[in-house]
């Protein structure tokens, strides 16, 4: 008979705060309601507005000072510091439940913010200054399908989105790692190793005329809500296949 995987009994979905699917569903709507808005021509006021304070503010030492911090939303070396985490927890525990944090964490963002960046077709503040050079109306609406997509790739912030769930990820693998060696990971510091990144992010990413304010906040409720779906997942018992359950030790109460 074929071998079957089986779920660890007792399994449920790890808990989150806020409790509950409410926060979830505000998350949703509040990405849609700016969505939507957008795409009926609102809050382009506001955008515009936050640009030209951005712009009337940007000494070359603040400019190069937040492009060197925006850097902490950079999705690739994010992903490979997620990675090279997991691997390295995954080696001290003998356990493969750790490669499927980042493993998750790379397909649910791919699939949702690429996609979504494509289908609204957003261009960015500084397409007005730099290559395609559009007048600057044409660079606040949704929808600008004309354009070559590496030009139209602004809405969500993808910086944004990234640095929340990446950052989960990491405090996620960073905690039962610490235990590993003895130490204990202090809550303050899984705080600000959640909060502290995405909202530098958020900021620079802004400030430097990369992405409307609207994206930014966009892409804060998108990774919040992805952020919350990874942390609920039951990592220590999702089923594994055939001899994977040979190294199916938790981690997440790693000792």
């Amino acid at each position: 008979m074929r071998d079957t995987p089986t779920v660890r009994p007792g399994a449920r979905l790890r808990p989150v705060r806020p409790a509950g699917w409410w926060f979830d569903v505000l998350l949703l709507v509040g990405f849609v309601a700016i969505t939507v808005a957008l795409a009926n021509g609102l809050l382009f006021g506001l955008d515009r507005a936050v640009d030209q304070w951005a712009a009337g503010h940007r000494p070359p030492a603040a400019f190069h000072t937040a492009v060197v911090f925006n850097y902490l939303g950079q999705g690739g070396p994010l992903t490979l510091l997620g990675a090279g985490l997991a691997v390295l927890l995954a080696v001290r525990l003998r356990s493969v439940r750790p490669l499927l944090v980042p493993v998750a964490a790379f397909a649910l963002t791919t699939f949702t913010i690429g996609p979504l960046k494509v289908w609204t077709a957003r261009p960015a503040p500084s397409a007005s200054v730099k290559e395609p050079y559009l007048p600057v109306e044409r660079t606040l609406p949704l929808f600008a399908d004309d354009l070559p997509v590496r030009f139209a790739q602004s809405y969500p912030s993808g910086h944004v989105a990234n640095a929340i769930v990446w950052y989960g990820v990491l405090a996620l693998l960073l905690a039962p790692l610490l235990a590993t060696l003895g130490r204990r990971m202090p809550p303050r510091l899984v705080l600000a190793l959640r909060i502290g990144p995405p909202v530098v992010v958020l900021f620079t990413t802004t400030y430097l005329g990369w992405h409307w304010l609207t994206d930014s906040v966009a892409g804060l409720l998108l990774g919040l809500l992805l952020d919350r779906l990874l942390h609920r997942v039951p990592w220590d018992d999702l089923p594994l296949p055939g001899r994977l359950r040979e190294f199916d030790r938790p981690f997440t109460t790693a000792p």
